[in-house]
């Protein structure tokens, strides 16, 4: 085994060191949030809870859990997670593929404005008009729909799928692939790390989307679980309001937040893991081209 230098060893410290409080300061949130939601009411009001939970209580947990409009909203945000993504990279595998191919008639022209979107664009007041005139305000499919298209992940996998050898693509030609055989044999297949990738910055912004969800869906029955919860904290900092979970002497209305919050990034938590070996190479291998 190689000895290491005093440089190195050096080095390898702080790199540790550094990683572990960079480890720290991300963990410690969803810590406090858990501490916080299962925290006594006293305990919370007074700030004693730092790190462990102070007073131990389920009560918050189960306000959250009989809150019908929270769970209509859950329901929401995974439909338009779900549906979302998937229309999503159904329009960023086959623009990608159609953009990776110098063949492709005014390819250079379309690839320019592609990318002149990430420079400029309408700004929001114009998008909010052009969704209200195309009538998909209070629109589930709408939504999804309006907000499926997304330049920087078109480009993202467009640069991976020009990386794919060409003689590759030529030898199927010549064996009677179609297009679309090629699609899905070749290129889908020998892009999974930067498929995948996509699929998570898609998935993430659909489910934490607030901006757009906050302005298109004026009806309650549609808004996803971020204006949901929006509309809560709105709530009970309005005095003059009744909060949706009525107030109890065992916990706190800061407790219950915790709890919504500590609900809402479960999901998350458990599909990212899965995701996460794909995430890194994607975006060193796609944001890169050889």
């Amino acid at each position: 085994m190689k000895r290491l230098t005093r440089s190195e060893k050096i080095f390898k410290i702080f790199s540790y060191v550094l990683l572990t409080i960079f480890a720290i300061i991300c963990i410690y949130p969803l810590i406090f949030v858990l501490s916080g939601a299962i925290s006594s009411k006293d305990a919370v009001e007074s700030g004693r809870v730092v790190l462990w939970p102070v007073g131990f209580q389920l009560d918050a947990l189960m306000g959250v859990i009989g809150y019908r409009q929270y769970w209509l909203g859950y329901c929401n945000t995974i439909f338009y997670t779900v549906y979302g993504t998937i229309c999503s990279m159904l329009v960023a595998i086959t623009g990608a593929y159609a953009l990776s191919k110098p063949r492709l008639m005014f390819g250079k022209g379309f690839n320019f404005m592609l990318v002149f979107t990430l420079w400029f664009n309408a700004g929001m007041i114009p998008t909010l008009q052009n969704f209200t005139d195309l009538g998909i305000v209070n629109s589930r499919f709408g939504y999804i729909l309006g907000l499926g298209f997304n330049a920087f992940n078109i480009v993202l996998l467009r640069n991976y799928f020009a990386g794919v050898p060409t003689e590759i693509e030529e030898a199927a030609t010549i064996d009677g692939a179609t297009e679309f055989q090629i699609l899905t044999k070749i290129y889908i297949p020998m892009s999974k790390a930067s498929i995948a990738t996509v699929t998570m910055f898609y998935a993430l912004s659909r489910w934490n989307g607030y901006i757009w969800a906050s302005m298109l869906f004026t009806n309650e029955n549609y808004q996803p679980l971020t204006v949901i919860i929006r509309n809560y904290l709105a709530t009970t900092e309005n005095s003059e309001q009744a909060p949706p979970i009525p107030e109890s002497p065992l916990y706190s209305n800061q407790s219950v937040q915790y709890a919504m919050l500590l609900c809402s990034i479960i999901p998350i938590i458990v599909v990212y893991p899965q995701l996460q070996k794909y995430f890194a190479a994607g975006v060193n291998v796609g944001g890169v081209k050889e």
